[in-house]
């Protein structure tokens, strides 16, 4: 959600923390396991709370889901995403999740390509053949985020289309760019008739084995 702040002009302002009047929060989140079939998708948001801005119910849920996975998949998550949950997380008064590796599709494209645009509405548009990000219906830019906060119930249901196609057209385009990149070692353990870890330990404690874009 937005930060609700007071401010003397629209240009080149340094906002000081006594301005702030409503601190931002998280609206919602979709997410699924890759091997799970498209319309399998997780999502939720704060349609249900009395205070739009109020996470509180989300957090544990999405922790939870970081605590099961041992890849995460985002677009721009690594310096955004996965720094906005954690700080979400922390105030909420949560545990950090179980660690989790990161594949980031902005970074593996910087890192192989010259794409014109290493923007996710580009990437799926020009590589993805299913699903491509959405741009904003009804609601276009800022707008789905303000009739969201006015409690809109249309802006409710493109919020959530939104979200979807968002994780749809990301892990199509995940798929695409893997074969290119080897960052990521998708088997921990050695080649042994029993399990150890390349780190040599023998000690393992279940915690799940999928993977969530």
């Amino acid at each position: 959600s937005p930060m609700i702040v007071y401010t003397w002009s629209l240009w080149d302002q340094r906002v000081g923390l006594n301005q702030i009047v409503e601190d931002w929060s998280i609206l919602s989140f979709a997410a699924k396991w890759l091997d799970d079939p498209d319309e399998k998708i997780i999502y939720h948001d704060t349609t249900n709370m009395k205070d739009l801005r109020d996470d509180s119910k989300l957090l544990p849920i999405l922790k939870s889901l970081l605590d099961e996975a041992d890849i995460v998949v985002g677009q721009n998550s690594k310096s955004f995403d996965t720094k906005k949950i954690n700080a979400r997380l922390a105030l909420g008064g949560l545990k950090p999740p179980s660690p989790y590796r990161q594949y980031d599709t902005k970074i593996i494209a910087k890192k192989h390509f010259k794409f014109t645009s290493n923007r996710l509405e580009y990437m799926t548009d020009k590589l993805c053949t299913k699903y491509k990000k959405l741009t904003h219906g009804k609601f276009a830019g800022f707008s789905l985020w303000k009739e969201y906060l006015l409690g809109n119930k249309e802006a409710f249901k493109e919020m959530k289309e939104y979200n979807k196609y968002d994780v749809l057209s990301l892990q199509e385009l995940f798929l695409k760019l893997l074969p290119w990149d080897d960052s990521i070692n998708f088997n921990p353990y050695s080649d042994c008739s029993y399990d150890v870890c390349t780190c040599g330990s023998i000690d393992f404690k279940k915690k799940g084995s999928k993977q969530i874009v």
